[in-house]
Formats: structure tokens, C-alpha cells, sequence
């Protein structure tokens, strides 16, 4: 199930704390190969092994891909006890489109896409 963040929240902020339980790999793109890098980015993740999921936020050029070998469960640790999320911070759907679409149209902070 992929997160849709709707609260604004510090990039730097986000990235930090997922990095204290993930190591992180980043997927830079540009205006011209978006969609390329996004391909690359989602072959990645779906690659990984443990526990993984992708990142992508507002007016950051950039994917990010974190993983760990342990069983985590990134709703709870993350989004629930690091960061302090409500759930009325957050939506949940199906598509891993979904949140890189509400990413780009401005309607939403921030997406984590959980290929499962």
C-alpha cells in the first residue's frame, strides 16, 4: 500500500530520519529523462530484498530508494513514531502512480511507494 504525505514536512527532515533505519540510494532525474529514471527507480525497488520502499517529494528532483535487511514496519516507526503523522496526515492507494502524480499536480508533500 503506497502513502500519500498531505502535511508539509522539511525534506531534509524526511530524508534524515528514514536514513537512521534505511540505507538510501537516490535516482536523479531532469525535465528530459524523468521517465527513464523513474522506470530505473521501480525495477530497483522492486529488486530489493527485506524491507523497502521509494520516496518521492515535492519540488525535489530526485527518487529515493531505502531499504534494510530487517523486518520493518515503515508505517509505525516512521511515519507514526518518528515523525508524529496523524492519519488524517495521510492517504493510502493502491497505484504506485498515484502518489508521484499528486507529488507533481502539487496536492500532495510527499509520496512512499511500497511495491509488494
Amino acid at each position: 500500500m503506497n502513502i500519500i504525505i498531505k502535511k508539509w514536512i522539511e525534506p531534509y527532515v524526511l530524508l534524515e530520519t528514514a536514513k537512521e533505519s534505511f540505507k538510501m540510494v537516490d535516482y536523479t532525474f531532469n525535465g528530459f529523462n524523468k521517465n527513464e529514471i523513474k522506470s530505473d527507480f521501480m525495477k530497483a525497488l522492486g529488486k530489493t530484498q527485506g524491507t523497502a520502499f521509494g520516496l518521492y517529494m515535492k519540488n525535489v528532483n530526485k527518487f529515493y530508494l531505502f531499504s534494510s535487511s530487517d523486518k520493518i514496519d515503515i508505517q509505525k516507526t516512521l511515519l507514526e513514531d518518528k515523525l508524529k503523522f496523524k492519519e488524517e496526515d495521510l492517504e493510502y492507494n493502491e497505484d504506485p502512480e498515484v502518489p508521484i502524480n499528486l507529488v507533481d499536480l502539487g496536492k500532495a508533500e510527499a509520496g512512499i511507494i511500497i511495491l509488494e
